[in-house]
């Protein structure tokens, strides 16, 4: 175990450069809380400023200062036509002056209209990226390769950002956002479970990883919003790995990487009635707005274990809002009765 102190220094060893606003507050939800039977507060990423907000800032300010040291001119990043991350890559690459290109992969389920133009998708080129929308089916990673290379060609000096900025260094964002919960816990109390959305996988890592170095009693759980528990659990796990040897420590064997897949609905991106009524319920009862893809599907995973008691009553929880309010205008559907997949 380490103090917050040396992990803090360890951590000032990489660049940062700064594109949000931190700390960002929590709040308390006393009457969502109240339904749910337990003490619940949450963590307002969704409040780091750029572009609309939204958890992937944090990533990013590492995965920018090292595009920047190595001279890149051009970043390039891939999700999916509604992604969050896609949007806030577009919106740092313009706060700094660089090119952004975008690779979107479009869902095989037949979606709202909407879905393809409003919401993420027509921030993206607000902000003034270059996008790329492949067909359904196909694989972004080798159409991201093949950009890169088709720029370098050009003298261009282009820079590849991970799927959701989830690689080692991108995690490292939230490793340092669990030394500033832990700065925001005198005025809150200590928190018994942290409840994080876990999609490509760097916040849940982050967040298991900074709790376990620092010695919180937190259970952090991760709300997997599309891949079953066991695949979820071996990808944060491989994360926290890579993020252990980048900041030169030896791998927390005994680091228990808890998923719960209950939420994940129909797939990445598809909601279910459980996801909407939890976006609604937030809404109503707190003017919180989740969004169908990430954080609708946690709370619906946080509501799922009080109900069944795997979270019991009483229990001191912090839910991590990582953003996505964008993304809610792809999904008119929301609001009809019959919306949604399942």
């Amino acid at each position: 175990m380490m103090t917050p102190l040396p992990l803090a220094q360890r951590l000032a060893a990489f660049p940062r450069q700064r594109l949000g606003h931190s700390p960002t507050p929590i709040d308390a939800l006393p009457r969502l809380g109240a339904r749910l039977g337990i003490d619940l507060s949450i963590k307002r990423d969704d409040a780091t400023g750029l572009g609309g907000g939204g958890n992937k800032v944090r990533k990013l300010e590492f995965l920018f200062a090292d595009a920047l040291a190595a001279g890149s001119n051009v970043v390039l990043t891939a999700g999916a036509v509604q992604s969050n991350h896609a949007r806030l890559t577009a919106a740092a690459a313009a706060s700094l002056g660089l090119d952004c290109e975008l690779i979107l992969t479009t869902p095989q389920t037949a979606m709202d209209p909407a879905y393809a133009y409003n919401g993420n998708r027509l921030l993206d080129e607000t902000f003034g990226a270059r996008v790329h929308v492949l067909p359904p089916g196909a694989d972004s990673m080798p159409a991201l390769e093949h950009r890169a290379a088709a720029l370098r060609a050009v003298g261009a000096l282009p820079y590849i950002i991970p799927i959701g900025g989830s690689n080692a260094l991108g995690t490292l964002g939230y490793v340092s956002a669990v030394l500033e919960v832990l700065a925001q816990q005198s005025a809150h109390g200590t928190f018994d479970a942290v409840v994080v959305p876990s999609g490509s996988g760097g916040t849940q890592a982050g967040v298991a990883l900074g709790a376990a170095l620092t010695g919180q009693p937190w259970r952090v759980i991760g709300i997997s919003v599309g891949r079953a528990a066991s695949a979820q659990r071996a990808r944060v796990t491989a994360i926290v790995a890579q993020c252990c040897a980048l900041l030169k420590l030896p791998v927390l064997e005994a680091l228990r990487i808890e998923v719960f897949d209950g939420a994940r609905g129909p797939g990445y991106g598809l909601f279910d009635s459980d996801t909407r009524a939890a976006i609604l319920d937030a809404a109503r009862l707190e003017g919180q707005l989740l969004d169908p893809v990430y954080t609708g599907k946690a709370m619906a995973g946080l509501r799922m274990l009080a109900a069944r008691g795997d979270i019991v009553a009483g229990t001191r929880v912090l839910f991590w809002h990582t953003g996505g309010m964008p993304a809610l205008f792809g999904y008119p559907d929301l609001l009809t009765p019959s919306g949604g997949t399942a």
